[in-house]
C-alpha cells in the first residue's frame, strides 16, 4: 500500500471513528477489507487520535467564522490528519502533507472542501513556522 492509499484509508477510518465509538484498530480493519494494514496507516490514525486535543485546538485557532462543530465530518477528518502530519511527522515536508490533504478533499469532500482545507492549512503552516 502506498502512502496516498494509506492516507485515503486513514481518512475513512477517522471519519468512521467520528461517527461511532469503535476501537481504532477495529475501524482500521473495517476500511481495509482484504488489504493488509501498514505502519504508515496505523501511525496516521493512532497518532491523530492521540494528539487530537492539541490538533483540534490548533485548527480552532485558525478558523475564521467557523466552529469545529460546523465543519463537515470528512473535512474535519482531513484537517486533523493533515495537521498531525504537519506538526508531528518531521520526515514529511509540510507542503506534501498540505497537497495530499487538498487532493483528499477533492475526492471525499464537496465542491468547496479543497479551498477550505487549503485556507485553514495555510494559516496553520504560517503559525507552525512562526
Amino acid at each position: 500500500m502506498n502512502r496516498r492509499t494509506a492516507r485515503e484509508k486513514a481518512i475513512q477510518t477517522l471519519f468512521q471513528l467520528d461517527l461511532n465509538e469503535l476501537d481504532p484498530r477495529e475501524a482500521i480493519q473495517n476500511v481495509l477489507e482484504e488489504e493488509q494494514s501498514n505502519q504508515f496507516l496505523e501511525q496516521l490514525v493512532l497518532g491523530t487520535l492521540e494528539q487530537q486535543t492539541d490538533i483540534d485546538h490548533l485548527i480552532k485557532n485558525n478558523l475564521e467564522k467557523w466552529s469545529m462543530e460546523r465543519i463537515g465530518k470528512i473535512d474535519r477528518a482531513i484537517l486533523r490528519m493533515a495537521v498531525y502530519e504537519m506538526k508531528y511527522l518531521d520526515e514529511i515536508p509540510v507542503n506534501v502533507s498540505m497537497n495530499e490533504a487538498i487532493e483528499l478533499a477533492k475526492v471525499f469532500g464537496d465542491d468547496d472542501s479543497s479551498k477550505f482545507i487549503n485556507s485553514v492549512l495555510s494559516k496553520i503552516k504560517d503559525n507552525l513556522n512562526a
